[in-house]
């Protein structure tokens, strides 16, 4: 500028290190926000398939429709599980849990397992094998090769009637998740084991569905409810709805903060 208009050169200043400290802001806010999703969502998606397919009015999931979703959609992975609710039992104390069958014959969950296990070397988990969180392996004082004893919600007839089943396990591995309640509320059996457990069969198993990118779950989970409306599906973000919906909150609130550093 001319030496009368030197004041437009202070403008000019401010103007540049105001642009240049609201992009730094903005680059800044949008990294750790979306670091902080994808972190959070890869924790949740560790335990929780994509999508979860159960069936129910006594339809059973055949090979045929299996094939049906490979052809349909030829990205994803299929995985047979089964899961279900029990007490674990240790001395005078009892605690509700999850119990979640892995099928041994599918790699990823070799690699699930060796990735999340703090102690014990296992990628199989064998008959009367079982591996507990972290957090319940405090709280129930249990180590590596204490046995536990398991209640099922499954029933059995007895001389004095129906009782649940109880069955006694060998610890061969804890595991953490980085989720305290994970940790906490979560043991894995072998499938068969846990079918058996149960007093369930092999066609009664669930299926899990993982996708390449997990939030297109609703949409996939939309057309495999109308390929066959015979079984249940739901996806991860059924299960986390609240979850999902703090995450809405936070993406609305930051819209408005990014509009003003833009503005």
């Amino acid at each position: 500028t001319r030496k009368k208009d030197g004041f437009l050169n202070i403008i000019s200043i401010f103007s540049f290190i105001g642009i240049s400290l609201g992009v730094a802001v903005l680059i800044i806010v949008m990294s750790v926000m979306n670091g902080f999703r994808t972190e959070l969502t890869n924790k949740i998606l560790g335990f929780n398939p994509h999508i979860i397919i159960k069936p129910y009015n006594n339809v059973k999931i055949d090979e045929s429709f299996k094939n049906q979703l490979k052809k349909s959609f030829p990205d994803i992975q299929i995985l047979n599980s089964f899961s279900g609710e029990g007490v674990v039992i240790n001395n005078d104390y009892a605690k509700g849990i999850m119990i979640k069958g892995l099928d041994q014959k599918n790699k990823k969950n070799s690699i699930f397992l060796k990735k999340i296990l703090v102690e014990g070397d296992r990628s199989r988990i064998k008959k009367g094998e079982i591996i507990i969180g972290k957090e319940l392996a405090i709280e129930l004082n249990l180590a590596i090769g204490d046995k536990i004893n398991l209640l099922s919600s499954a029933y059995i007839s007895t001389p004095f009637g129906g009782l649940p089943k109880q069955e006694t396990y060998t610890i061969e591995g804890i595991f953490s998740s980085g989720f305290y309640e994970f940790d906490k509320n979560v043991v894995f059996l072998n499938l068969n084991e846990t079918l058996y457990f149960f007093e369930k069969e092999k066609n009664d198993i669930n299926l899990e569905v993982y996708l390449p990118n997990p939030l297109k779950a609703n949409y996939i989970k939309d057309k495999i409810g109308i390929m066959n409306n015979n079984f249940y599906v739901y996806s991860w973000i059924d299960l986390n709805k609240s979850f999902f919906s703090a995450l809405k909150v936070e993406r609305n609130v930051m819209f408005v903060i990014l509009t003003l550093i833009i503005i």
